[in-house]
């Protein structure tokens, strides 16, 4: 059974979706053992403990750079014995320390089809806002691995959601939520754990 802890900062939508998938079996041979926050006020971490899940908190505000706290991340995750970390709505960019030792074993879920709409800046209802300015018809979520550049990983799963005529970005954001990150992300954590992604020329392969 592997080891998952997931990284928050926020409310935790993506980290319910993962909880729901393990109690239904969706997500084999994986469990989640901890949830790490980088804020103390995140809502996440009450999702945690409802479902008995151990928490930890490591708030950005108290180390002076993004070396010292990716390495404080770092001891956390070697303190878990994390298999896996999943990063669910966490608003902290890794240092190459984090994703060198837990290569191919750190992953994300991204509000768009990479590689539109992503890189450094696109985050949350920013996403959004220049899928529809753009004027694309259809958007979605992508789940990839994640390295030292911004959503430039291998891809491991991605999923296509329609954009309306009348869509803002926040009604966007909740369909691409709904009907794509909380189906793809718990069903790449399964493929992880069930050690069914190959790497193949830098790219994911599903077997």
């Amino acid at each position: 059974m592997k080891k998952i802890v997931v990284l928050v900062s926020g409310g935790g939508t993506n980290l319910q979706a993962l909880i729901d998938a393990e109690k239904s079996g969706i997500i084999k041979n994986g469990s989640i053992t901890c949830v790490i926050s980088s804020n103390p006020k995140a809502y996440a971490l009450e999702r945690a403990a409802k479902n008995g899940i151990g928490t930890r908190v490591l708030p950005r505000r108290e180390y002076a750079d993004s070396l010292s706290y990716s390495k404080a991340i770092l001891n956390a995750l070697n303190e878990e014995n994390a298999d896996l970390v999943v990063l669910a709505g966490f608003m902290t960019i890794l240092d190459e320390c984090v994703t060198k030792e837990y290569a191919y074993r750190i992953i994300n879920v991204h509000p768009a089809l990479i590689p539109s709409f992503c890189g450094e800046g696109f985050y949350g209802l920013r996403v959004h806002q220049a899928a529809l300015d753009y004027g694309v018809k259809i958007s979605g979520a992508t789940v990839h691995f994640v390295n030292e550049k911004a959503d430039a990983g291998a891809i491991i799963l991605q999923k296509a959601v329609e954009v309306m005529a009348d869509d803002t970005p926040q009604t966007l954001q909740k369909r691409i939520m709904e009907q794509a990150e909380w189906k793809i992300l718990p069903e790449a954590v399964s493929l992880f754990c069930q050690d069914r992604i190959n790497i193949v020329d830098g790219k994911a392969v599903i077997k």
